[in-house]
């Protein structure tokens, strides 16, 4: 007699996709929170006295104790021994933790405090780390620095122990099916978190009409408090899913300290990593002075306070178009019906270029920069789809890594050209961050799904955490070093500002950004080559990055699931 046979609930498009919505809020209120100073870096220099090499050690050392300490190695480990739902729930309260102390560190309750006086005294130097040029404090560094610093290393272990996370329960729900469109999905939602923190950073910083960089801070810490609920949730979901089929993680066979061994042995890995940390370092720390970079190369001039312009409603308003310009165009990429798809085509575009025109009455860099991924959103399902049922993921790669060149040349060399021309800069400052941000498209989504392809699926917590570590390597090392470059090229605001020539405030939208986005430039060219050649050991030792995730003729059947989802 045959029995029937039992339907695992992530066989069920629409539990598949719930899980990956929790996954991808969580991961979007954490990329928030990830770049909350980066829009109000002015202030921060001209109300807590960070300048540029202050601000770059502090926001590089969200990776420090991931690199230094080996936390992402031992995170990995962790994830591979207990399984995607204890190891989510974990880095959503370090997350937590780390947050609240960022926002004390801020607020005006630390100022003139015993502990504010103890990290005025201490951690000016720290043995070993110090002699090898990589401690994350130094003489002289703020004392709201140093303390914003240690809560930035906490939330750092949790935000990239919460990356390999989201990674490993996407494959748990989605290997086999549209797994490089659910990765692509939920990078768009969380890269919309950069645009959220662009928008309304420096609308909680001057709320009110006084400024209050702790503000910001605040909206964070209550949007991971969020991330934690969703990870709750996500929690007895995923215990659901066990429940239902054979699926529970590495049920037959247990993860073994030894199987990292495998790691080491994948060529197709290692370069896969090395472009990852390539091409990463090339953006997120970028994303951390952008608002300034456009700042000093752009004629803004502030509207009149009694505007609509510079009222906090039309920052809700211009939200708002945003929410319309990225649900829209995300929805065009799953809408069959033929007017409906040219609707949601034609109300993405629509609104795009009202956000654009909304931005440009602002006179705001941060609402310029915050367009950066409203194409991502749009173009990742895309191609995330397409490397499922197509393929050429390698070669994604390449040209993701071509258009990362342009545009840091283009901010370098270009953008400059056009100061003192208010429109002709910013329609030329819009155009290049809304290519970087389909840059931004192209690679994640064709990287992350390869990871599976090129190690044991047993070990894949511990290979995507091998990933990070390597990434976080290039996003604790390039902040601090475009801080530094900045501070070193330019020395004379420093000296004007000790003359009493120059006021901090207008020292800080006055730095010449062109050798840092060089510098950037230069790791898309190394990310460039790296790409051109795994192309080559693709082909050689048939790695299968050029070949789609979903194989015919289970592919029509899936394709044909994914379409229900939308209903």
């Amino acid at each position: 007699m045959q029995g029937t046979t039992k339907v695992a609930l992530n066989d069920k498009a629409w539990a598949r996709w719930t899980a990956l919505g929790l996954l991808a809020f969580a991961m979007f209120c954490s990329y928030i929170f990830m770049d909350i100073l980066s829009p109000i870096k002015d202030l921060l220099q001209s109300t807590r006295g960070w300048d540029s090499t202050a601000f770059g050690t502090m926001q590089g050392s969200e990776t420090f104790l991931n690199v230094f300490i080996f936390f992402l190695i031992f995170a990995g480990i962790i994830l591979d021994k207990m399984g995607v739902r204890f190891t989510a729930i974990l880095s959503g309260g370090v997350m937590l933790v780390g947050a609240l102390i960022n926002w004390y560190a801020l607020t005006d309750y630390f100022q003139g405090t015993c502990l504010e006086q103890w990290f005025n005294d201490h951690l000016n130097y720290i043995p070993v780390f110090d002699e090898l040029g990589i401690s994350p404090f130094y003489k002289g560094m703020p004392a709201s620095a140093k303390l914003s610093a240690v809560g930035f290393m906490i939330f750092g272990c949790g935000v990239e122990m919460a990356g390999i996370t989201v990674s490993r329960g996407i494959v748990k729900w989605f290997k086999g099916r549209e797994m490089a469109l659910a990765m692509g999905s939920e990078m768009a939602l969380a890269r919309l978190g950069v645009a959220t923190c662009m928008i309304f950073s420096p609308m909680f910083a001057n709320l009110g009409g006084t400024v209050s960089v702790s503000r910001s801070v605040a909206f964070g810490v209550v949007l991971l408090m969020i991330a934690l609920i969703m990870f709750i949730v996500y929690f007895f979901m995923d215990k659901k899913l066990d429940a239902s089929g054979d699926i529970e993680e590495e049920k037959d066979e247990p993860f073994k300290l030894k199987d990292l061994g495998k790691i080491v042995k994948s060529q197709g890995f290692w370069l896969v990593a090395l472009l990852c940390v390539l091409y990463y370092s090339a953006i997120f720390p970028f994303q951390k002075y952008a608002v300034n970079m456009l700042q000093c190369n752009l004629t803004l001039h502030e509207p009149d306070k009694a505007s609509f312009w510079a009222s906090d409603a039309v920052t809700v308003i211009q939200y708002v178009i945003m929410i319309v310009v990225a649900g829209s165009s995300f929805a065009f990429n799953f809408s069959k019906k033929a007017w409906l798809k040219y609707m949601m085509l034609t109300t993405a575009i629509v609104a795009l270029v009202a956000y654009c025109v909304f931005g440009y009455m602002r006179q705001s860099a941060a609402a310029i920069f915050a367009v950066f991924p409203l194409l991502a959103v749009g173009i990742t399902p895309i191609l995330g789809k397409y490397v499922d049922y197509k393929g050429k993921a390698a070669t994604m790669l390449v040209m993701g890594s071509l258009l990362l060149i342009a545009c840091h040349l283009t901010f370098a060399f270009i953008l400059p050209m056009f100061k003192g021309s208010d429109l002709a800069g910013v329609v030329i400052a819009y155009f290049t961050i809304l290519v970087l941000g389909a840059s931004f498209s192209l690679v994640p989504a064709s990287l992350w799904p390869s990871v599976p392809k090129l190690v044991d699926s047993k070990i894949i917590g511990s290979a995507y955490a091998v990933i990070f570590w390597i990434q976080n390597i290039g996003l604790w090392l390039f902040p601090l070093l475009i801080g530094k470059i900045l501070t070193s090229t330019n020395s004379d605001l420093a000296a004007q500002v000790a003359a009493g020539t120059l006021t901090e405030e207008k020292a800080s939208i006055s730095y010449d950004y062109t050798w840092p986005l060089v510098m950037l430039a230069l790791l898309g060219v190394a990310a460039l080559l790296i790409g051109l050649y795994l192309k080559v050991v693709d082909r050689r030792k048939k790695l299968g990055l050029e070949l789609p995730n979903i194989k015919e003729p289970q592919a029509e059947i899936l394709e044909s699931e994914a379409d229900t989802v939308e209903e």
